[in-house]
């Protein structure tokens, strides 16, 4: 049977987002990694936007986000309710991952690259960044997992981009005062689930058939 082709490039988050959930659900699919510089034509042809992650699926629709690839994903199979949180309700955790994905996400975009952007202060949008570390700090002192003692998709979406983040500057990181928000990504990254999806893949020459992902799915 032919398999959903999942477009990916190894360390962009977005595309760890849906690796995770893709792996995290039993989904095989056939993972093609493109490098960012040198996109495939067939690539362009499925999504015009032109960046990873994109899935198609064998009846040629097209999912183009990533965390409408992670609910795709657990939609065909989730056995351990990471669509629902343990504690808290599913608009809390989609504010949290929206949160991520706006105001944190800009912040962090200005922070890693400063000289793509005009007249930007790096160390201010460190600090507006470090806000929303907090908030998450704060939500992790009384569990292990964002939204209880299990993970749901909050944690999958969101640690992606605290590990870049973390990694512009580990040792001012390290220094803060998030005991428990160092100690949830430091798990997330030492995870067995992690370590699975960033496996290194040859980049995908057109006209070959792709890595199965995840292995031994």
């Amino acid at each position: 049977m032919a398999l959903p082709i999942l477009y990916s490039f190894r360390r962009c988050p977005y595309a760890m987002r849906a690796r995770l959930a893709l792996a995290e659900s039993g989904q095989p699919c056939e993972l093609r990694e493109i490098v960012l510089r040198a996109k495939p034509p067939e690539l362009l042809s499925a999504s015009s936007k032109g960046t990873v992650p994109v899935l198609v699926l064998p009846g040629g629709q097209v999912i183009e986000q990533s965390l409408d690839i992670v609910r795709w994903a657990f939609a065909q199979h989730d056995p351990a309710q990471w669509l629902m949180p343990e504690q808290g309700s599913s608009s809390d955790m989609d504010a949290l991952i929206e949160q991520c994905d706006g105001s944190f996400k800009f912040n962090l975009d200005r922070y890693k690259y400063p000289d793509r952007y005009d007249n930007i202060d790096a160390i201010a949008h460190r600090t507006a960044g470090a806000d929303y570390l907090m908030t998450l700090d704060v939500q992790l002192q009384s569990h292990e997992y964002l939204f209880g003692s299990r993970p749901c998709i909050a944690d999958i979406a969101i640690a992606p981009f605290v590990r870049q983040f973390a990694h512009v500057d580990i040792t001012w990181f390290e220094d803060q005062r998030w005991s428990a928000l160092t100690r949830w990504l430091a798990a997330f990254l030492a995870s067995a689930r992690f370590q699975r999806i960033m496996g290194k893949y040859a980049t995908w020459e057109p006209g070959t058939i792709g890595a199965r992902f995840p292995s031994g799915a």
